[in-house]
């Protein structure tokens, strides 16, 4: 691996070990010309699905749009981003593990959906509002009396 620090062709690991969510390599490394330390991740390269639009188009997964629509959704909630980072994780895993090629949005929306329920209901309803295209206060109240049903009311649509 390369020196960011002085671009020197080789680095030596000095120390490797799983990351804390077990995704990934962590590996201490130092230049053998600046002696500078720094860190690297190794993890595997895995090709996610192209979202199958409402409109039939078809665009790669964004994971940044994916931890944006959340960050929107969580907007001056108390939830700590560890949480938010984890459920972002386990919805793209979700994805690979479909093995499909192309999924649905739709699917995605459902499986943010669900996520934001458990982290905070107010985000929750601020998605499902966007997501659904709530049209006046009854949508709200609807969705409000659905959570309030239980757990899998959100999906007897």
């Amino acid at each position: 691996m390369r020196c960011p620090f002085c671009g020197a062709d080789d680095s030596k690991v000095i120390d490797s070990r799983l990351s804390a969510e077990g995704d990934a390599i962590r590996r201490r490394r130092s230049c053998p010309e600046c002696k500078e330390r720094f860190t690297t991740y190794e993890t595997a390269e895995l090709s996610l699905p192209r979202l199958i639009k409402r409109d039939k188009s078809r665009v790669p997964f964004n994971e940044e749009k994916l931890r944006s629509g959340f960050l929107k959704a969580l907007e001056k909630r108390p939830v700590n981003i560890d949480a938010i980072d984890a459920a972002v994780r386990g919805i793209i895993r979700r994805l690979i593990s479909t093995g499909e090629r192309e999924v649905e949005s739709r699917l995605l929306g459902d499986w943010v959906m669900d996520a934001l329920r458990e982290l905070d209901e107010v985000a929750y309803v601020r998605f499902a509002s966007v997501y659904r295209s709530f049209q006046d206060i009854n949508a709200f109240r609807e969705e409000i009396e659905r959570m309030e049903g239980g757990p899998d009311s959100h999906n007897k649509e």
